[in-house]
Formats: C-alpha cells, sequence, structure tokens
C-alpha cells in the first residue's frame, strides 16, 4: 500500500459516517469533500483567464509595455503545467490532506501577494508560484471523483467539474473585467481568499489523516521531474514569446527550441524505461485514454484560445473596455450552469460517445458562426454564436471525461488525472500562441490583398478620399492638402482594421476545425461500461 491508493484513497471520510452509506452512493461527507476540492480547481482554472480583459490595466499599474504583458498569463499557466504531473507523487510524499490543505493556503497567499507588485519580474515571479500552488487544486478535485465516488454517482462529480474547467474561464474575464472597471484591477487577486477558507475548512474536516511517506523522496524521479520542468517551461516560453520575435528568426526561440525538444525527448524517454516513473505515460496505451485525451488536449486548444480571441478582438477591433468585453463573454458561460447539470441524466439514456461528438460539433458550428466578421461586427453580432458556444461546451466535457477514464483503474486515477489535466492546458496553451501567430499573419495577408485593390486608379476609392477630405474640411481642419493627407491616413487605418477583424475570423475558422478533428477522435473510442459510461 505504500502506492497510490494510500494516498489518493486516503482522502476518505471517517469511517463512523460509511455504514450510513450505501455502496452505490457516496456519504455526504465525501461529497462536502468533493464539493470543497471542485471550489479549489473552480479558482485556479479561474485565474488562467481572470487578467485576460483586465490585462491593459496590469500593465499601466506595473509599468509594463503590451508586449510583455501577457507573461501576466503565461507565468500563471507556466506553474500550472509543470506542478500538475508533480501532483500524484508529492500528494503521496506529504499526503493527501497535508498536500491539497497546504497548496490551497499558499494558492491564496499568493494571490494576495500579486496585488502588491509593483514592477513585471516580481508580478510575473508571484503568478508563476500562484499557478504553482493553485495547479495542484485541479488534479486533486479530478482524483477525489474517481477515487471517492461509487461508479453511479461519478457522472455526476464529472459534470460538476466540467463547470470548473469550461465555465470558469468563461466568466473569468467577466468578473476581472467588472472588478477592474470599478475597484481597481488588484481586487482581481483578492477575489480567491473567501473561497479559499471556505474550501479549507470544508478538507480540513472531511479529508482523512495520512501519515506522510518522505521516504518517497529518495525514490523520486528527479531526472524526470528535472526534464519535463525544463522542458515544459522552455517550450511554454518559445510558445509565448515566438510571435513576437518573429519565432525562429530569433536565436534566443532557436535556443530554448533546442532545450525544450531535448528535455522533453529525453523526459519520455525516462518515463517510458523507469522503475518508477514520475507520469506513468503506458497509461496512454489504454485505447479509450489514449484517443481520449488527444481530444482533451484538442478541446484545451479551443477551450483556452477562444476564450483568450474573443477578448483580444473585442479590445483589440471594437475598442471595448475591460466590463464590457467580460459582459460579452458571459454569454459563453452563463448557459453552462444551466445545462451541465442535466448531463449526467443525459448520459444515462443515451450513448456517451454520442453526446461528446454532438457537443463539439456544436462548438465548432459556434466557431463558424464568426468566420464572416464585418468591422461592425461586435457584442450583439456575437450573443447568437456564444449561446451556442455555450451549448456545445456544456455537452462536452463531462461525457469526454467519462470515456476517457472509464477503463482507469481507481489506483492509476491520479496519475491518469495529472497526463490528462496537464495536456488540456498544454493544449491551451500552444492553442493561445497558434492563434496569437496567426492573427498576426493573416492580418498581414489580407492587409496586403486588401492594398493591392486600393489604388487611386480606381473611382471609389478616389471618391472616398474626396468624402473624408471633405469631411475632415467641415470639421476644424482649414488646410485642403491637411485635410487631404488626413483622409488617405484615415482610409489606410479603414484598410487595416478590415485586415485585423478579417484575420481574427481565420483564427475562428481553425479553431472550429480542431473541434472537428476533436469530435472525429471521439468516434474512435469503445462504449465505456459501467455508470460512468452511461450503461447501465
Amino acid at each position: 500500500m505504500s502506492n497510490h491508493s494510500l494516498s489518493a484513497s486516503n482522502p476518505q471520510p471517517s469511517r463512523a459516517s460509511d455504514p450510513a452509506a450505501a455502496p452505490d452512493r457516496a456519504s455526504v461527507t465525501t461529497w462536502i469533500a468533493v464539493l470543497a476540492a471542485m471550489i479549489g480547481s473552480f479558482m485556479a482554472i479561474l485565474n488562467i483567464q481572470i487578467t485576460n480583459a483586465s490585462l491593459l490595466n496590469i500593465e499601466g499599474g506595473i509599468g509594463t509595455g503590451v508586449d510583455n504583458g501577457s507573461w501576466i498569463s503565461t507565468s500563471y499557466l507556466i506553474g500550472e503545467i509543470v506542478v500538475i504531473p508533480l501532483t500524484d507523487f508529492l500528494s503521496r510524499v506529504f499526503s493527501f490532506r497535508r498536500y491539497m490543505l497546504a497548496s490551497a493556503a499558499l494558492f491564496a497567499a499568493f494571490s494576495v501577494a500579486c496585488a502588491f507588485t509593483h514592477d513585471l519580474p516580481s508580478m510575473i515571479a508571484m503568478r508563476g508560484l500562484q499557478g504553482f500552488a493553485g495547479g495542484v487544486l485541479i488534479p486533486m478535485a479530478f482524483t477525489l471523483v474517481l477515487t471517492k465516488l461509487p461508479k453511479p454517482q461519478q457522472p455526476v462529480g464529472l459534470a460538476i467539474f466540467a463547470l470548473s474547467v469550461t465555465f470558469a474561464p468563461a466568466i473569468g474575464p467577466t468578473i476581472g473585467g467588472y472588478l477592474t472597471e470599478n475597484y481597481g484591477w488588484q481586487t482581481i487577486f483578492f477575489v480567491n481568499v473567501i473561497p479559499t477558507a471556505i474550501m479549507l475548512g470544508a478538507l480540513y474536516l472531511t479529508l482523512e489523516r495520512a501519515p506522510m511517506q518522505l521516504k518517497l523522496l529518495r525514490e523520486g524521479d528527479w531526472t524526470g521531474i528535472l526534464t519535463m520542468a525544463i522542458g515544459l517551461s522552455a517550450l511554454q516560453t518559445v510558445l509565448e514569446e515566438g510571435n513576437k520575435d518573429d519565432w525562429f528568426a530569433s536565436p534566443f526561440i532557436q535556443r530554448l527550441a533546442v532545450i525544450a525538444a531535448v528535455s522533453l525527448t529525453l523526459f519520455v524517454w525516462i518515463e517510458l524505461t523507469a522503475e518508477k516513473p514520475l507520469i506513468r505515460l503506458r497509461l496512454l496505451k489504454g485505447r479509450n485514454f489514449g484517443i481520449g485525451t488527444i481530444s482533451v488536449t484538442l478541446l484545451g486548444f479551443a477551450l483556452f484560445g477562444s476564450v483568450y480571441i474573443l477578448p483580444a478582438y473585442l479590445g483589440q477591433a471594437q475598442g471595448y473596455n475591460a466590463e464590457q468585453i467580460g459582459n460579452v463573454l458571459a454569454w459563453t458561460g452563463l448557459p453552462q450552469l444551466l445545462l451541465i447539470p442535466f448531463i449526467p441524466k443525459l448520459m444515462q439514456r443515451i450513448d456517451t460517445r454520442a453526446i461528446a461528438f454532438i457537443g463539439l460539433m456544436i462548438f465548432a458550428a459556434s466557431c463558424f458562426m464568426n468566420t464572416a466578421m464585418s468591422p461592425d461586427y461586435a457584442g450583439d453580432q456575437l450573443f447568437i454564436p456564444n449561446i451556442v458556444r455555450a451549448i456545445g461546451q456544456a455537452m462536452v466535457l463531462t461525457p469526454l471525461t467519462s470515456l476517457t477514464t472509464g477503463d482507469i483503474a481507481p489506483q492509476d486515477a491520479a496519475a491518469a488525472s495529472g497526463i490528462s489535466n496537464m495536456l488540456r492546458n498544454l493544449g491551451g496553451a500552444i492553442g493561445t500562441a497558434v492563434l496569437a501567430t496567426v492573427i498576426t499573419k493573416r492580418e498581414q495577408f489580407h492587409s496586403n490583398i486588401i492594398g493591392q485593390s486600393v489604388t487611386l486608379g480606381r473611382e471609389e476609392v478616389r471618391n472616398r478620399i474626396a468624402e473624408s477630405t471633405d469631411y475632415f474640411l467641415a470639421h476644424g481642419v482649414s488646410d485642403p492638402a491637411a485635410a487631404h493627407q488626413q483622409a488617405i491616413i484615415a482610409l489606410g487605418k479603414a484598410v487595416r482594421h478590415q485586415a485585423l477583424v478579417m484575420g481574427f475570423s481565420d483564427t475562428f475558422a481553425l479553431i472550429g476545425a480542431v473541434l472537428v478533428l476533436a469530435a472525429l477522435a471521439v468516434l474512435l473510442t469503445r462504449k465505456v461500461r459501467g455508470a460512468a459510461g452511461g450503461a447501465h
């Protein structure tokens, strides 16, 4: 029992309450522990996106430029991606209960510290540490569902987990935008304190104590841990900085890419050959877990990518402030609150694969609805696509997670949780970087194409310049030559704006295509037996 079963199964309620619980029903104490853990998962994922709508304000507050501001989100994501695979090992070393309580307390402490930073380096450090503490809470909540809830009740637990994974990114910019516009950007980092305190109290009372196993530190896969941390950090930095530095034209990016490739290759080799690997990659050989994890990674690309693209579009192309952006994004989240609770019942009646497939295709359809945007395509026009997206997202994660983990034994649950959650977040990081590059490249492409047709040889162009010249003359510009120059500048801005909007349209097409691939992958999985798969 020195294995995982002792730790991941150790967050169990006191035995006094167990007789009252039927074999197919978890006790009240267990449900309190699961729900408290979900608060942590929700807050940890919320904090990836909560700064998105408020980046301009934070950049101004700590005195950094727009180019570097994205590190405020990225440093948090690096911390999460690195710690998620470590969680299984560290929860066995320090005991599940002790590690979860300490991580939750540190998460709140580093959150508050972020509000008191005054420059970019200290903000990056605090956000990285916040992510390192908060990232633990995501796989631990997932592990509790798979190890403590009986099979018939797992879809309910997975539905609550799905809320934290899909609703949190959608509502993050809404909460962040509202607080920033009304109370200042510092307040978005105080949001975590009260929910974390509630979670700490509930987990302190419901998780069973277990001894630490510090001897496991000697058996730790330290070369695996080192190569993974270096590889993932280097990869994330390449993804973040690549677009700004013109990718492999930059020696810095070249060096980091080599470090990432070598470290991650070594890591995979170590994990496949080690006697006690940090991450049990062999679990991916299971058909449902392997294919399901591919689908989950592609879903991460789309989930995090779309939450990055929408605020960027509304801010850059439509001039929305943080609160306005949050209000638009709220409609990708709120319908999920109503729909996700019904998904477990649906899974009892319909093949889980069909629900996941339909959900992914609806999510894809919502992206394809945004592929023909015009310069006046803003919040009102995004309303219907956002509602459609919310319906699709609500139908995806619960059945997809059930498919992916349906054949995983309880003793492998924490290891599987680490792999699945890490790759979903890594998919999101890759998605954000790819989409940022697509916007830049496609904006340049469309600008060149439009520019070729906007010439003085065309009558409509001459008429547009003449009308604009008259406008400027009627609005305070007395010199006709100056007014003519202003008209040409205005036309150039209109061309660039149109090209920017078309660049964003192309990113939605890419997200839609990625979701179609994820849906096709789902069709390759086997039907899951047992309650979690809906085949009762």
